[in-house]
């Protein structure tokens, strides 16, 4: 199994900075990317950052200049650093990786969610 375990959620009032990880472990023979999505009370749950392992990222308009995805290969891990946050950036922040994984045949593209981690930021 394929575990995604988030961490760095919080409360920060506006113009806060907080940084978000998230690391993968378990049977993976590959991850083809990683990122970060978002969802507030009442609304869908939408994408905020994605990162390839190549390193070619992709951003929310919401959010683009203000964050950051990166990710460390070695470890399986993806951060978000989010800085000048505001009230509107509140939500719970889920991981997510799209994930080879061994099978009997070859491996198997696979997609991965984390449990979610809450951001809240006061105005």
């Amino acid at each position: 199994q394929v575990q995604l375990v988030e961490s760095g959620g919080g409360l920060v009032q506006a113009g806060g900075s907080l940084r978000l990880s998230c690391a993968a472990s378990g049977s993976i023979f590959s991850i083809n990317a990683m990122g970060w999505y978002r969802q507030a009370p009442g609304k869908e749950r939408d994408l905020v950052a994605v990162i390839t392992s190549g390193s070619n990222t992709n951003y929310a308009d919401s959010v683009k200049g203000r964050f950051t995805i990166s990710r460390d290969n070695a470890k399986n891990t993806v951060y978000l650093q989010m800085n000048s946050l505001k009230p509107e950036d509140t939500a719970v922040y889920y991981c997510n990786a799209a994930v080879q994984v061994p099978r009997a045949f070859g491996p198997s593209l696979t997609i991965y969610w984390g449990q979610g981690t809450q951001v809240t930021v006061s105005s």
